[in-house]
């Protein structure tokens, strides 16, 4: 019973470090957060800070960590015969995911989350879609490799702008864009051989 209070409260601590961290970063670069502010502006002392992470780059890595974990077990997902029945409904859970972190999402996306965390999302879902495309599609490895690397590069750009626009549309009417977007680059590829 004790630890379970014990995990709580370690929870609660790297979150409001978390909370900390972000609100710090929108307001300015990385490399000019001080493990201090981040202490001040989450309460608690240096100490506590170093008992969970090295410093402010630690701490970023280890958000990115989460979040692609998080989107990775969405990925799994893909196994389920309801999504490769329709897959909108995964990509509509992916962004609904985005949608509930949407701070943190525009943050890890824009210039302050750097380009690392870009190329990590795209390994990430490459062997995924790859694997996908070219089996449920029939299109070659190679011709799958293109239209990964389009659909990722677009979709990095139709997150951003969704969340730049405030995320008015649905996640569903979003999810549902980047799928037939996909897919009619597929289809256009089939059609020309």
């Amino acid at each position: 019973m004790k630890t379970e209070k014990i995990d709580r409260r370690v929870k609660y601590t790297r979150m409001v470090i978390k909370e900390s961290f972000i609100d710090l970063l929108e307001k300015k670069d990385i490399s000019r957060i001080t493990i201090k502010e981040i202490c001040e502006n989450a309460d608690i002392n240096r100490a506590t800070f170093y008992a969970h992470y090295s410093d402010q780059y630690d701490l970023l890595r280890k958000i990115e960590d989460e979040f692609l974990d998080n989107i990775r077990d969405y990925l799994d997902e893909l196994d389920q015969k309801i999504y490769k029945e329709n897959p909108v409904l995964l990509v509509e859970k992916i962004f609904e995911y985005i949608k509930e972190n949407a701070k943190l999402c525009k943050l890890l996306l824009s210039e302050r989350g750097g380009l690392n965390f870009q190329k990590r999302v795209m390994v990430l879902v490459y062997d995924t879609i790859i694997n996908e495309l070219s089996g449920i599609t029939r299109i070659t490895k190679e011709d799958a490799d293109y239209v990964y690397s389009f659909t990722i590069t677009g979709c990095v750009g139709i997150v951003q702008k969704w969340l730049d626009d405030g995320m008015k549309k649905s996640a569903r009417f979003i999810a549902d864009m980047v799928i037939k977007l996909t897919l009619g680059l597929i289809n256009s590829l089939k059609s020309n051989r």
